[in-house]
């Protein structure tokens, strides 16, 4: 199957890390076949969590506002994000049933948002310049900083509104 190609660049940020306000940032880009860029950023804040909390948040946003299936390059600079995939912990935990790992729900949503597309993990040094992980850090500590926080109960924070979709069958729905 021919997949679109997106990439999704994530950042997860909290503040007073693990009790204090945090947020999520993501931006999806998409090139479509009249070379015309298509972005979409998705941000939101949370009363208290965690910055791992967000990370995930950030990647699973970003999945779920896929309208079909894709070919997606997730750059991250979140270790526990890339490290789950590029060295396998995924497996693992999926082999005992998530037992003794953190935040289990929102790696089970991560998993469903990532059935039907063909997900690559990447690694990006944070703080470093790389400007799609810059302006995901921007979005993550305003969404922190917001006045409007979400209440993270460390469930898989299903209250999330359903973000746009980002790739659609016809270019008129992105």
């Amino acid at each position: 199957m021919d997949r679109k190609e997106v990439t999704l660049f994530t950042d997860g940020a909290a503040r007073g890390n693990p009790d204090g306000p945090g947020g999520y940032g993501a931006v999806l880009r998409y090139v479509d076949s009249k070379g015309q860029v298509h972005e979409r950023e998705y941000s939101a804040g949370y009363q208290k969590t965690t910055n791992n909390r967000m990370e995930l948040m950030a990647a699973i946003v970003g999945l779920e506002a896929l309208k079909m299936p894709c070919a997606v390059s997730v750059y991250s600079d979140s270790q526990y994000l890339v490290k789950a995939f590029t060295e396998e912990w995924i497996d693992k935990w999926i082999r005992k049933d998530f037992r003794g790992v953190k935040n289990p729900e929102l790696w089970k949503r991560l998993l469903d948002a990532m059935v039907g597309h063909e997900v690559h993990y990447y690694w990006v040094k944070g703080h470093a310049g790389h400007p799609e992980n810059e302006r995901c850090d921007k979005l993550a500590t305003a969404a922190a900083d917001g006045e409007t926080l979400l209440l993270d109960d460390g469930g898989d924070l299903k209250e999330e509104i359903p973000a746009p979709p980002i790739v659609a069958e016809n270019p008129e729905e992105t």
